[in-house]
């Protein structure tokens, strides 16, 4: 039997490795296809009533369908609030707060103007949203496999860290092309009002070099971004339904369920913010500026400026990570899509930690 303080340790600290060592002491179960049976945050066999088996070629393609409509949309719905903070970034002495950024550019270019961009916005968020929540279910069964069911569950944050962070990293070059256009579109008043019009113009400048040079940058601010967002959604889903709701995820309906998807979305959406701001402020001065590096733009902003237009963001990004997993949980429902419970300790850890007979 294990210490008990080590016994405390994983119960308690989910953000941190276990500082001993499972072996495996029988073989793991088969399921009437020989496959092993899954159990993580978001991964179990088919239940009755669901449209597909968790891990098959449907779940994968609806899944990236919900995360074209997840991201696609909702970020083309705040185009208006994500001009106004761009210009904040790349121009603060003209664009000094939220109100004042809406009403200079209302008087400059009219209402139509605060759409500038909405083309570019949801055509690459659409195709990075496929690949950031596709990716993410794929990378979460690959890793759930290389651990094995008892580490999974004990190393669960770590997982949810490390697929996220691999399906953003191809989401990013999906995104950084249509990103570098919208960014100029915004920021450059007078460059170009489509998207038509903007790309042969970069490209006829800078060559193709126009539409990449901004994914480095890309990924220093949407990697942490979808690490949080991932991981603290997941553990704050399993916080929610273990602290605050006031029965089992099993007795919810499923509005009920979308309700603590929709809050915990929001409450994963501030962190993502905070954590992913700097980089966002390096990645509009860098792409309305030609010929500029992501290190000069650091160094020219400064440690104040880097900050400029957090709010905006925290606003922008905090209703946008909550309706991107309301939508994406919604597309689930409607498909009948496999959406598993929160973890819980398998029943053979149970009996390596002393916590059953």
């Amino acid at each position: 039997m294990y210490p008990t303080s080590l016994t405390q340790l994983a119960r308690a600290n989910p953000f941190s490795a276990p500082l001993f060592s499972l072996q495996k002491v029988e073989e793991p179960q088969q399921s009437l296809h020989g496959q092993r049976t899954r159990r993580l945050a978001a991964a179990a066999t088919a239940e009755e009533g669901d449209s597909c088996e968790f891990g098959s070629q449907k779940y994968f393609v609806l899944c990236g369908f919900g995360g074209i409509l997840s991201c696609g949309t909702t970020h083309t719905a705040v185009v208006p609030l994500d001009l106004v903070k761009c210009r904040m970034q790349v121009n603060p002495d003209k664009y000094k707060s939220i109100g004042n950024g809406f009403s200079v550019t209302v008087r400059e270019d009219g209402v139509r103007g605060l759409a500038k961009g909405w083309a570019p916005t949801f055509i690459g968020y659409s195709m990075q949203g496929l690949c950031k929540f596709g990716f993410y279910e794929v990378f979460k069964i690959f890793y759930s496999d290389m651990l094995g069911e008892e580490n999974t569950y004990l190393w669960r944050t770590s997982l949810y860290l490390a697929a996220s962070a691999s399906a953003e990293f191809f989401a990013d070059i999906a995104l950084a092309p249509m990103e570098a256009v919208k960014v100029r579109i915004q920021t450059q008043p007078g460059y170009a009002n489509t998207l038509r019009e903007c790309v042969p113009k970069m490209f006829a400048e800078e060559g193709l070099w126009a539409f990449y040079k901004g994914v480095v940058p890309l990924w220093m601010r949407q990697i942490p971004y979808t690490m949080m967002k991932f991981s603290c959604f997941e553990r704050t889903v399993e916080l929610l339904y273990k602290f605050v709701v006031p029965k089992p995820r099993s007795e919810c309906s499923k509005s009920e369920q979308l309700v603590v998807t929709f809050v915990a979305g929001y409450i994963a959406g501030v962190f993502c913010a905070i954590v992913s701001h700097p980089a966002d402020s390096v990645v509009s001065v860098l792409n309305k500026e030609r010929g500029s590096t992501a290190v000069g733009v650091l160094k020219k902003l400064g440690p104040k400026g880097v900050w400029k237009g957090l709010v905006a963001r925290i606003i922008m990004i905090g209703t946008l990570t909550a309706l991107q997993w309301f939508i994406y949980d919604s597309v689930k429902v409607y498909f009948r899509l496999p959406r598993p419970p929160p973890p819980e300790m398998p029943e053979s850890l149970k009996k390596k930690l002393g916590l059953v007979e």
